[in-house]
């Protein structure tokens, strides 16, 4: 479902060059969560930020469904906002709005109508155990309650894919299994991909296949399948 071919990055970080990625290639089939590994440094987090068209500064080819990424950021941008969804480590949900606002913004720059909105953001929020705190904002939220929000967020709009960035590196232990467990069942019920980028095994051990980069290139990978 999703293609990578011999992906490579490269930036200047001072008067030095740096190899981030270096000939990376894979597939994740569609439904599939799976986590890209690895230490700090090892290029996880800048093929995140390439698979999710968020970083369109590389060497490559990337195709969704048979369909190549574009290059163009106008095209980018209205592929990300109705393709893909985000999850991020510091949850990036908007202050000033409720849980259901946030989880509704999508929807709204997706074009749909302020009764689909509604309907749609107050099942996806039931959907994640929230339904009793759709008008509190962030700061009446604990972490695990505001990544719940999060991922109602990413996967309100039925994207393809969506793109996670530490989701359980804020959370302790309960939560984040709790969390893990959201968003496992929901991808398989929804049959979303996840890519998630992580240093947690937690979530590592949950997903059904394991990308290990290391020094910018892809080291080993396994595929599990797990239940």
């Amino acid at each position: 479902m999703l293609t990578f071919n011999n992906i490579s990055k490269r930036y200047q970080l001072g008067q030095q060059n740096v190899q981030a990625l270096t000939d990376a290639s894979g597939n994740i089939a569609k439904g599939e969560m799976a986590a890209l590994c690895g230490p700090s440094g090892s290029g996880k987090s800048t093929l995140l930020n390439i698979l999710g068209m968020l970083d369109m500064d590389y060497q490559g080819d990337i195709s969704l469904a048979d369909v190549h990424y574009p290059k163009d950021r106008m095209a980018a941008a209205k592929i990300r906002r109705s393709q893909l969804g985000f999850v991020f480590q510091k949850f990036n949900l908007v202050p000033v709005m409720s849980a259901w606002e946030n989880v509704a913004y999508p929807l709204m720059l997706n074009g749909h109508s302020a009764t689909e909105q509604k309907r749609l953001a107050s099942a996806m929020l039931e959907k994640v155990g929230l339904e009793d705190f759709i008008q509190h904002r962030p700061d009446n939220l604990s972490g695990g309650q505001q990544q719940r929000v999060a991922i109602a967020r990413a996967l309100v709009h039925n994207p393809e894919i969506v793109i996670a960035d530490e989701p359980t590196a804020s959370l302790d232990s309960h939560t984040a299994e709790l969390v893990i467990d959201i968003m496992k069942s929901l991808g398989r019920e929804l049959n979303t991909t996840f890519i998630v980028a992580t240093h947690d095994p937690r979530m590592a051990s949950h997903c059904d296949r394991t990308i290990e980069l290391l020094d910018g290139r892809i080291h080993k990978e396994a595929i599990k399948w797990a239940s």
